[in-house]
């Protein structure tokens, strides 16, 4: 049976001096801290399958009810002092955190609880009508919830449920446009009155513990949605950067969804599905001593990814062995910002359980150190970079070559014996000399460093489901996921050459095409051969690539469907 009264620990004992009771494993590993801080739930102890649950004297009972619902557990409730209650969450999830052994680049993000809509759009409408302005409802329990938070909430569940990469939402004068990216390409995926932007963006920004008065400055944060699992599924948490911008007609806000799950899945050299003689010619230059390899491509092209999936190889063939014996690499990064924690390992599926705790406590840790911009600590890719050459580094990673003093330090650095792995915005491999020619890095020294340059586009897949044709799974476009398409520049003597007297970016690319360099647009037309995309898709992702574009379109249609 439950422990008697005289065993529960009562208010007296809970006094700021007194130790802090023994707190509930299963209660941590379920309930945010956020929840519980707002809400001053506390699960004290577990017995006989019941967990004791200290809370505030005013508490809603239906907050007890939903709390149990989460817990999956029969509970017995007793009051307790606030401040006591508060001290008790603070020491349990300080605690917690502590013994993950590590903390996560997002460890310091806001929580926020996010469950399944349980209404329909009509409905929520029809809710947001009534009621705009109501966003201080239970946080456990989605039906109780303010209008505008429901909304956020299920728009979130959305866009996580397509898959989307970004959020965004878009005032204009007698309306708000809440859009998707979902493979690259925006889609509108519905229409909110005007009056409710300011609720909706206040909202955002609570998450994100942003200022909610300050409406003429833009303003970045972040936060973590947690979507918590059921049976023997693990808490799925979804990483959100927040970026508000003024505009016109009212605050613009997008957000961008980062999953930390899919991207552990893609941050293998398997996952990019390189062709086989781009992967070994890219592979044999990452290994050497010293040297630069850059990755290049517009935004949203999967160049970190490509990066940290090279990474993940380079440290996993050191710890094989295969690199030579008692060949440990030091692997350091400076990014902005970090969008995957490389030092966590794949999912111990034997280990899934509920909560964000077993969620950070299911991966295991790759010998990596990433540190991450700062520009108000004065931490920019070149101080950063300055400060990560006196930590002895064998491999550093710089997540972009932006200003010339970076290029100039990351140019000395791989001189003086180190392998550095960065990205550059060009539209193709051969442009990338002539960039770093324009940040001021002498083309002598770009000869001397350059190891080989990757160019990669995204490209999207006809839906099979559909034949390509557009249904409402795909949202009519006809594509569902993506594939990239890879361009390798190895830097010889003949390219050095040219690099040497500052060739322009023309020349170079008729040189390497000359000696078998495979452009972006054979590999896009490879894709179309096979059937798994259109003329029209890859020719708008290589738009302004200097090459004549795909030969394929006399055997593709207009949909990518083979014509007789």
């Amino acid at each position: 049976m439950f422990p008697s009264r005289a065993d529960i620990p009562t208010v007296a004992e809970l006094s700021p001096a007194s130790d802090a009771v023994e707190p509930s494993p299963l209660f941590i590993a379920r309930i945010p801290r956020d929840v519980a801080r707002k809400h001053l739930v506390f699960g004290a102890r577990e017995h006989d399958g019941r967990v004791l649950v200290l809370h505030r004297p005013d508490i809603d009972p239906l907050s007890l009810s939903n709390l149990a619902r989460w817990l999956e557990s029969p509970i017995e409730t007793q009051v307790a002092e606030p401040e006591s209650i508060a001290r008790q969450i603070d020491a349990a999830y300080s605690m917690d955190a502590q013994s993950d052994g590590r903390v996560s680049p997002t460890s310091d993000s806001p929580v926020i609880a996010l469950e399944s809509p349980s209404e329909s759009v009509e409905d929520l409408d029809a809710a947001l009508a009534r009621d705009a302005a109501d966003a201080d409802a239970d946080l456990l329990h989605t039906g109780q919830k303010g209008p505008v938070v429901r909304l956020v909430d299920s728009v979130l569940f959305d866009a996580i449920g397509q898959s989307a990469s970004d959020i965004h939402v878009q005032p204009l004068a007698d309306q708000v446009l809440i859009r998707y990216r979902i493979d690259g390409v925006l889609a509108t995926a519905r229409s909110i009155p005007a009056r409710l932007a300011a609720g909706v963006v206040s909202r955002i920004k609570v998450m994100a513990r942003l200022d909610i008065a300050e409406r003429r400055a833009p303003q970045d944060g972040r936060a973590t949605v947690l979507i918590s699992g059921r049976g023997s599924t693990a808490a799925k948490a979804i990483d959100l950067r927040i970026s508000t911008l003024p505009t016109s007609f009212g605050e613009r806000v997008v957000l961008r969804l980062l999953y930390t799950d899919q991207t552990r899945d893609r941050a293998s050299i398997d996952a990019l599905q390189m062709p086989p003689t781009i992967r070994h010619a890219f592979l044999e230059r990452c290994v050497r001593s010293s040297g630069m390899v850059l990755v290049t491509g517009p935004t949203g092209s999967g160049k970190t990814t490509t990066l940290y999936a090279t990474l993940r190889w380079i440290i996993a063939r050191s710890a094989s062995g295969n690199a030579g014996p008692g060949a440990d690499l030091n692997v350091m990064t400076i990014e902005d910002p970090i969008e995957y924690d490389l030092s966590a390992g794949s999912v111990d599926d034997s280990h899934a359980a509920h909560g964000l705790r077993a969620y950070r406590s299911s991966r295991r840790s790759v010998p990596i150190s990433q540190t991450q911009v700062d520009a108000k600590k004065g931490l920019t890719f070149a101080n950063g970079l300055r400060h990560i050459l006196r930590q002895d580094p064998d491999v550093i990673m710089v997540g972009e070559v932006r200003d010339a003093e970076t290029a100039r330090i990351a140019i000395q650095a791989s001189l003086t014996g180190h392998m550095v792995f960065s990205t550059l915005h060009t539209n193709d491999a051969p442009s990338a000399a002539s960039r770093l020619i324009d940040l001021e890095v002498e083309p002598f020294l770009i000869c001397s460093t350059l190891s080989c340059v990757l160019a990669q586009r995204l490209v999207r897949l006809l839906h099979a489901d559909c034949n390509g044709r557009g249904c409402a799974s795909c949202w009519g476009t006809g594509f569902r996921g993506r594939s990239a398409i890879f361009e390798l520049l190895l830097t010889d003597d003949p390219i050095r050459e040219l690099i040497g007297r500052s060739a322009g970016s023309s020349e170079i690319r008729a040189l390497a095409l000359a000696r078998g360099m495979a452009s972006l647009a054979s590999a896009g037309e490879a894709l179309i051969h096979a059937g798994l995309t259109t003329l029209h898709e890859v020719q708008r992702v290589t738009l302004g690539v200097d090459e004549v574009q795909p030969s394929a379109s006399r055997n593709v249609d207009s949909q990518g469907l083979r014509t007789p």
